[in-house]
């Protein structure tokens, strides 16, 4: 099976997910992701049940663990100013003044 996503499935995936032309099951990992990371992560009777649709409770915890993972790493390099794309083991994270 084929995972990998495309410039236009990426486009999709940053744009309106009601009308992206992304498999079902992905707009829903999506849709959780944008849960998860915002302000007041709180998943619903509802979303819980779309969910539900498309992943089984074993899928829904390793999405939302890889997800709180992921969130949590970009908070971090964040937090400390660390430019991942311009990381080498010679290089000193950047850290923004006080």
């Amino acid at each position: 099976m084929d995972t990998s996503l495309d410039d236009a499935m990426v486009s999709a995936a940053l744009g309106d997910l009601a009308q992206a032309d992304l498999p079902a099951a992905t707009v829903m990992a999506l849709r959780l992701a944008d849960v998860l990371t915002s302000d007041t992560p709180i998943v619903t009777p509802e979303l819980k049940a779309e969910l539900g649709e498309h992943f089984s409770d074993d899928q829904i915890l390793e999405l939302g663990s890889a997800l709180a993972v992921a969130s949590g790493w970009q908070r971090f390099i964040e937090a400390f100013g660390i430019r991942p794309d311009s990381w080498s083991p010679d290089a000193a994270p950047v850290i923004r003044p006080g």
